[in-house]
């Protein structure tokens, strides 16, 4: 068994921002991460996005913890989700919606394979 760690994620470095997918109008989010891909198919890592809207794009499996931020997931089936720093989420593969970031947040998640 192979074990990753991500110490300190509240503080991880993350790569430079770069614009999301697919924006929904302004202002226009931008993603930072730090991502540890395993040879078995999970993927775990550090997220960050700036304010916005834009639809989400992981299809895998994702479980995920806030650390930082406030933001609102709008599933395409189903009631809007408001997300604080300290809340955990379980995304089933092939979840689709909206996401709407208030104040940059920051997450620890992990992507299972399909």
């Amino acid at each position: 068994m192979s074990i990753t760690h991500l110490p300190d994620s509240h503080h991880a470095i993350l790569s430079a921002p770069t614009p999301v997918a697919v924006p929904l109008g302004e202002p226009l989010s931008t993603v930072a991460v730090h991502a540890v891909e395993r040879p078995d198919g999970v993927e775990t890592g550090v997220w960050e996005c700036t304010p916005g809207r834009w639809r989400r794009q992981i299809m895998q499996a994702e479980f995920c913890h806030f650390v930082q931020g406030r933001c609102r997931f709008i599933p395409d089936e189903g009631s809007p989700i408001d997300i604080a720093a300290g809340d955990a989420l379980y995304f089933p593969a092939n979840s689709s919606g909206v996401w709407e970031v208030s104040e940059t947040v920051r997450k620890t998640y992990v992507l299972l394979p399909d």
